[in-house]
């Protein structure tokens, strides 16, 4: 006879409606232009595992009651005990002991930083634990804007038949490690839908120029959480997402080591250095630059979404607006309990008018206004 194993009492989180908004991870690159934005709106508990590291930033956002710092390492096992308003994940969680902690306590959750496998157990998780307050599953590319922008052009067309996706990563930006995680995943066959059925594809196949912006930019596919969401939340039949880069040179050198085999044969923690040294910079800013194709009934619409203010900002707008989302603050429809993902928006209509109110303009036209190069 075999024991079940007991799986460890959550973090004693318990949700207070006056209290702070948690941001697991809040003073990383990501987290800091998250903490800025939330901190407009509501005060701030920010955890992680070397708080002295948030000292600035915390005097920034006001100092108590406006933002606080505390320790929270996920790899050490000592409870956390805090009452908060909701929680938001900008670090990995590599055993949902964020999602757990937050759903035993009924407090909202939202997350963005998950890949599309972690994201998939995630979803399971939470269904498990049939949580009686929101978990927003928000880690589609940019936070979810990615998601967001392609319901907002579903509900203009009646409907998404094809999402398209392509992203221009600027290396004069800044990114954190976490962000460039998915260079781990680059050796990984993963599965899309296409034209209604679900097929196993290779990353960094599917190579073409997209125009993005005034920018015909390579690209070549990778995997993305929306390719996984939306064609069981939208009905999408094709969801495609692929990146390149500003330097046609990195791109040219990213697709060569695809080639030599490196993403299979350099996997695991002894590679993982040189696979994100290909990517991660620690720059002083750039732009975020991205292109949303729909499709649907014979009609097509593209956006151009552009963050002048860098990738991390974008990202933290699509976090923030998450957190709204799961809070019921964002003027639609009350928050729904338990599971959702960003593209389930109540009101599609409003996705545009809330980025543009935070620094991100998306100029939407005709499918053969942003004309695909290839």
């Amino acid at each position: 006879m075999t024991t079940a194993t007991k799986l460890p009492a959550p973090d004693p989180l318990t949700h207070d409606p006056q209290g702070p908004v948690l941001l697991v991870g809040g003073y990383g690159t990501v987290g800091a232009e998250l903490a800025r934005l939330v901190a407009a709106e509501h005060p701030v508990l920010l955890t992680g595992r070397a708080p002295e590291r948030a000292a600035a930033l915390v005097r920034e956002l006001g100092g108590a009651p406006h933002a606080e710092v505390r320790r929270w390492d996920l790899a050490d096992p000592a409870p956390f005990p805090a009452a908060v308003r909701a929680v938001v994940g900008v670090v990995n969680d590599p055993d949902d002991r964020v999602l757990r902690a937050a759903a035993a306590a009924g407090v909202p959750y939202a997350d963005v930083t998950r890949w599309t496998a972690r994201l998939q157990r995630a979803a399971t998780v939470a269904a498990l634990l049939r949580p009686t307050a929101p978990v927003l599953l928000s880690s589609a590319w940019m936070g979810g804007v990615v998601s967001l922008v392609a319901a907002a052009l579903a509900e203009r067309l009646g409907g998404a038949d094809r999402v398209e996706t392509a992203v221009r990563w600027d290396l004069a930006d800044r990114a954190g490690a976490d962000s460039v995680e998915f260079m781990d995943r680059l050796g990984l066959d993963y599965e899309v839908v296409r034209e209604g059925h679900r097929r196993t594809v290779t990353p960094l196949s599917g190579t073409g120029t997209v125009r993005i912006g005034d920018h015909p930019t390579r690209v070549a596919r990778i995997d993305t959480p929306e390719q996984f969401t939306l064609p069981l939340t939208l009905g999408t039949r094709t969801a495609t997402t692929r990146i390149g880069f500003s330097s046609a040179l990195s791109t040219r050198a990213l697709l060569a080591a695809k080639h030599t085999g490196f993403f299979r044969w350099g996997r695991g923690e002894r590679w993982q250095s040189a696979r994100r040294a290909l990517l991660y910079s620690p720059g002083e800013g750039g732009t975020a630059l991205l292109r949303v194709d729909v499709t649907h009934g014979g009609q097509g619409l593209a956006a151009l979404v552009e963050d002048r203010a860098g990738q991390a900002h974008l990202t933290a707008v699509g976090a923030l607006l998450a957190l709204r989302r799961a809070l019921g603050t964002d003027g639609s429809a009350p928050a729904p309990a338990g599971l959702c993902f960003p593209e389930q928006a109540p009101d599609p209509t409003e996705v545009l008018p809330a980025l543009a109110a935070l620094g991100v303009t998306v100029d939407i036209r005709s499918a053969t206004g942003l004309d695909a190069a290839a």
